[in-house]
């Protein structure tokens, strides 16, 4: 029986995480990472702690959705105790993904920022249309509920990558977020991300390619947050067995 712990317990994903393991036969909740008090009932079998060294202690594997600086301190705990890591918290910054990527020299990490199979697969299909369709313009918009807190979201990040990278362009240089006012003509190589906040949305993005007399749209709807869960116990099932390294969805999918 695989022992799973997760930090960031108490919130939505913590939460969805430790229902969608309940009746799983090959793997368990057996450590809570928790600071804030549960707004549900945690499993009664499972140790609940705010000590992140006990929670490495006590897991096979770590699933982690919490915010950048919990991230930060979970893999500077993990890297005393190497401890193969899911980690789907969005927002890193440079010394933070830098740091992730030393910690994945000592243990196994699945850093992915979104773990359905569905947009695993979008971020192909936007590689392949963006190198087909090099003409046309392309534009991303990504929609949320009115609580996510880093924007945009790491998905629509991530799929301006992919669409950057088929054009052998570096995202950073071509992105643009925002529009006002007399800015000019758009150029050629932008890469427009835009993102929507509102509800009770749990994830909606569209990539656009657009070009005179006609356009494509590829679009991804996330209906409830169960999709996510599920991913991330599918890529701690699989990080639990793999070498120390870097990893993302697509190799969990086999989809490389």
């Amino acid at each position: 029986m695989l022992k799973i712990g997760i930090h960031g317990a108490t919130g939505r994903m913590g939460r969805m995480i430790i229902e969608s393991l309940e009746g799983d036969s090959s793997a368990k909740v057996t450590t809570l990472h928790a600071i804030e008090e549960f707004s549900f009932t945690p499993p009664k079998d499972a140790l609940i702690t705010n000590s992140t060294a006990k929670l490495c202690e006590n897991s096979d594997v770590i699933i982690d959705f919490t915010m950048p600086n919990g991230t930060k301190s979970l893999l500077e705990v993990a890297i005393l105790t190497p401890k193969p890591l899911v980690i789907g918290t969005t927002g890193l910054n440079d010394e933070e993904f830098n740091l992730l990527k030393e910690a994945a020299e000592k243990m196994p990490i699945l850093y992915a920022t979104n773990m359905s199979l569905g947009v695993a697969v979008l971020n192909k299909l936007v590689y392949i249309a963006s190198k087909s369709l090099e003409d046309f313009d392309i534009e991303i918009v990504e929609q949320h509920h009115r609580y996510k807190k880093d924007s945009p979201s790491g998905t629509a990040i991530t799929l301006g990558e992919y669409a950057a990278k088929a054009r052998e362009l570096d995202l950073d240089s071509v992105r643009v977020s925002g529009r006002n006012g007399m800015i000019g003509a758009r150029t050629k190589d932008e890469i427009a991300i835009m993102a929507l906040r509102g509800g009770d949305v749990v994830g909606r993005h569209t990539v656009g390619f657009y070009n005179d007399g006609e356009f494509i749209e590829l679009n991804h709807t996330a209906t409830n947050r169960a999709t996510f869960a599920k991913g991330a116990i599918r890529a701690a099932k699989w990080i639990a067995l793999a070498k120390p390294g870097l990893y993302s969805i697509d190799d969990c999918l086999g989809l490389n």
